[in-house]
């Protein structure tokens, strides 16, 4: 059950950090959390030296740990409108603010209308604008930058990355939003190129640096909501010989990721959604895999990460897109979000991007699909109530840039992650049973014995 909690309360995590006393290192603090009881220390004890552990902590492993973040949508600045002014600020200090519950830090921004825009909108809806002269972001001034600004001054050192759900209307076959495909021929790709450059460099005048771009929202999926569907040939050539080539003549330092992907799928579509279909055939492209970064999965895009780590473990990947539920925001679906962060955490993702941050109840899309978000905000009652995967999330945003992951071992290695910063390590540990476990745990040359309720997440940290 969601629980309201008071907005004025910016918890700071009482955890040892690099530079923290010496005086906590002699064993692990720990914080705990079930379905009705957020966030309460908990105790850990010794165990014998020469216990069996049911979990061991070992060596580092993987790329650099990037950050936390979600994603800016017009429909979650709209809600946040709905708050006073002081309790908005406290739910932005909550989602944003240095060392505070969520400390976000890589965030995703639409190009153009997704489906928590207020209605569909394009940045150059005039056809036949293939020079992008009209190209304009004044309808981002209304919503998504004042979002994106309240996030910056609280977090200034704030990276993002952007994707498109569609391109304007007059560059697709058919031309609509909600799905058809990008015109495949070099002139309407050549536009769409100067569309995004045109994007990065209107938002980097607003004093927004998108440090990545990601060529198309679910490129596997057509959708009642703004969709475009390509294929993995159709991104190799727009990557390599127009989108990569574009932002090297404009001198931007963005970088070009491939995403954000959805499939591999498991249903009728399998047969032609494979990683062959999309992330092995772009990267086996030169001219694409030259301008290619990193890659993004979404959704059933975690059938090919394991696949994509083998062929190309020198390019980092994120989780671009946590699935968002329906709009029920249960513990249970929480629960559900924890396998998913598993499940990219030790395939070495190197950053988890969670959807709507804040909506109102229900969460409806403009497209009629409720989802969950970490903050519902009651326009009736002017509350913000901090849902289930918020607090879910606070125990792994512990994890922090600049963290490597170490390796897991042991029979609870499935239900724990563990990174080491500068001046100790942090392991988020989970019972998914429904009976409570007693866990011994050995890691640096200590053992220690944690009991965890049952459906019960704890976030420790050693020293």
């Amino acid at each position: 059950m969601a629980l309201v909690a008071d907005p004025s309360a910016v918890c700071r995590r009482p955890l040892p950090y690099p530079g923290a006393p010496s005086t906590m290192a002699a064993m692990p603090t720990c914080i705990l959390t079930t379905a009705d009881r957020h966030w309460q220390p908990h105790p850990v004890t010794p165990a014998a030296a020469d216990v069996t552990p049911d979990l061991h902590l070992g060596d580092e492993t993987g790329g650099s740990w990037r950050g936390w973040g979600g994603c800016f949508n017009e429909l979650g600045w709209t809600a946040l409108a709905h708050l006073t002014a002081s309790d908005r600020a406290a739910v932005l200090d909550r989602l944003f603010g240095a060392g505070s519950d969520l400390d976000f830090t890589f965030c995703r921004v639409p190009i153009g209308a997704n489906d928590y825009s207020l209605d569909w909108y394009s940045h150059d809806e005039q056809p036949g604008d293939f020079a992008m002269e009209r190209f304009s972001i004044a309808r981002d001034r209304q919503h998504l930058l004042p979002y994106i600004h309240a996030a910056l001054a609280r977090q200034p050192d704030l990276a993002f990355f952007a994707s498109p759900w569609s391109p304007p209307t007059w560059l697709k076959q058919p031309p609509v939003c909600n799905y058809g495909t990008l015109i495949a021929d070099d002139r309407h790709y050549d536009a769409y190129a100067a569309y995004f450059v045109r994007f990065i460099q209107a938002y980097a005048a607003e004093g927004v640096a998108i440090s990545q771009v990601h060529p198309q929202n679910e490129p596997v999926s057509t959708q009642k909501f703004p969709s475009c569907v390509m294929t993995g040939a159709e991104l190799a050539r727009f990557i390599g010989q127009h989108l990569g080539p574009a932002l090297e003549r404009a001198g931007l330092p963005t970088e070009i990721w491939l995403g954000t992907l959805n499939g591999p799928e498991t249903d009728e579509r399998k047969w032609w959604t494979t990683y062959h279909h999309y992330a092995g055939l772009v990267l086996e492209d030169r001219d694409a895999a030259r301008h290619i970064r990193g890659i993004a999965y979404q959704w059933a895009g975690k059938h090919a990460v394991q696949a994509t780590r083998l062929a190309h473990p020198e390019l980092p990947l994120i989780q671009s897109e946590n699935e968002c539920g329906d709009g029920n925001n249960t513990w249970q679906h929480a629960w559900y979000v924890a396998d998913l962060i598993q499940h990219y955490l030790i395939n070495d993702a190197v950053g988890y991007v969670y959807w709507n941050m804040v909506l109102e109840p229900r969460g409806l899309s403009t497209w009629g699909w409720p989802q969950n978000s970490l903050i519902t905000v009651d326009p009736a009652t002017r509350r913000a109530t901090y849902n289930p995967e918020f607090h879910l999330l606070r125990h792994y945003a512990a994890i922090r840039p600049g963290a490597r992951r170490r390796v897991c071992s042991r029979p609870w290695a499935s239900s724990c992650v563990a990174y080491r910063h500068a001046g100790g390590t942090v392991a988020v540990l989970r019972n998914p049973y429904p009976t409570a476990r007693e866990i011994t745990c050995t890691a640096d040359g200590q053992a220690w014995r944690i009991a965890l309720p049952a459906h019960a997440i704890a976030t420790l940290h050693l020293s």
